[in-house]
């Protein structure tokens, strides 16, 4: 028997296959066949989905992913590297 290959499947297809499940109108066997993944995944998928909810409603959002970006300290580290480059292009002649 051969194995499938491994399917990584997109964020709108997961609430895809989450969204029949959370509104229970099918088993989970059904909704396994009719999306093809395995029903364990649909549970996963329907958990993380009511997990996911609940950050939805808060307050104060989460924190932007990205970090703040420090130009002075970039452009300190720019103008040493270029020191740098700098001496060492005149090493070759000095030797």
């Amino acid at each position: 028997m051969t194995r499938r290959p491994r399917r990584n499947h997109s964020p709108a297809f997961k609430a895809q296959v989450a969204l029949p499940a959370l509104k229970g109108g099918e088993t989970m066997r059904e909704l396994a066949t009719q999306f093809d993944v395995h029903p364990n995944q649909i549970k996963h998928r329907k958990d993380q989905l009511l997990d996911g909810v609940t950050d939805a409603f808060r307050d104060n959002p989460k924190a932007s992913k990205a970090p703040k970006i420090d130009v002075k300290s970039l452009h300190a580290q720019i103008a040493q590297l270029t020191l740098a480059n700098d001496f060492l292009e005149g090493a070759p002649d000095k030797c």
